[in-house]
């Protein structure tokens, strides 16, 4: 008997590891990570369609009023991100693992949407190790740095106490993260 599709949501702060970790799992699995649509600046090194897909917010709006999107929010303040609704439904019915990589905004808004996704919140060993990944990207400001760091205690604060996760994952080590990850995939899908 094949494999019931599945929608994966991995939520954790800026820096822990969700798209490695979720590269790792989809070597295990057959299914995609899903590719977001957003308002902000692509960067010399992204490509449009695979990074995400970049949109100016005239069209983002326009998404969100015809329901184009599963789910979307305005991160930093600056910013939208909104997972497209289409692509990430036709991979689930055809029993494929779509991994969405978004934050505890939408998150909330999967849980309600599709409560039979697996949800995962993606932790840090520490602060410390968080602060040091970050750094190492090289991709970020202090300002920013400081600010990811706040942003990634309220997010961790949240994910415990909301209860719309199904589990927490310690990234200390990427294989055994992943090992976890299919783990809670076996398990959900029963």
């Amino acid at each position: 008997m094949p494999d019931s599709g599945l929608l994966l949501v991995l939520s954790g702060p800026s820096g822990v590891g969700k798209t490695s970790l979720a590269r790792q799992v989809l070597t295990q699995v057959e299914g995609l990570f899903s590719v977001s649509v957003t308002t902000r600046p692509q960067s010399p090194q992204e490509t449009h369609g695979v990074d995400y897909h970049f949109v100016n917010d005239e069209t983002f709006l326009t998404m969100v009023e015809s329901n184009e999107l599963l789910e979307h929010a305005e991160v930093f303040g600056r910013h939208r991100y909104g997972t497209p609704r289409a692509p990430v439904e036709a991979e689930i019915e055809a029993g494929r693992v779509v991994i969405l990589d978004i934050d505890v905004q939408g998150a909330q808004q999967i849980r309600t949407t599709l409560p039979q996704a697996l949800m995962l919140f993606i932790e840090p060993p520490d602060e410390g190790d968080l602060e040091a990944r970050l750094r190492n990207r090289g991709r970020d400001e202090e300002d920013a740095i400081t600010r990811r760091l706040a942003e990634a205690r309220k997010e961790r604060l949240f994910a415990h106490e909301s209860g719309i996760y199904d589990g927490f994952v310690v990234n200390a080590n990427l294989e055994a993260a992943a090992s976890e990850i299919l783990r809670h995939i076996n398990d959900h899908r029963g």
